[in-house]
């Protein structure tokens, strides 16, 4: 089961990142142990605090030629990793 799936890039990471903490999409089944781990065997870098929140599936309708079509969207979960001063994760050439 690979734990850490991808990191987040969007704006909110990015201010994010000046205040030391990183976003990433993690697998739905792994806690907080399990995230920190991972995150300093692939970065080499010492995780102080791990939260993680579950995002659950929206449903989606629109409208077409063809009538109503339905759909979910599926639920993610996504893991904020604070780093110990000092460190820093340069995901772009990771």
């Amino acid at each position: 089961m690979d734990i850490l799936l991808k990191p987040v890039n969007t704006e909110k990471s990015a201010e994010l990142q000046k205040l030391n903490q990183y976003l990433f999409f993690v697998h739905k089944n792994a806690n907080k142990i399990q995230v920190k781990g991972a995150v300093e065997k692939l970065y080499d870098v010492k995780v102080t605090n791990v939260n993680t929140v579950i995002y659950a599936g929206k449903r989606k309708e629109r409208f077409t030629k063809t009538g109503l079509v339905k759909g979910k969207k599926r639920s993610f979960k996504k893991a904020y990793v604070t780093l110990a001063e000092g460190d820093k994760i340069d995901i772009f050439n990771n």
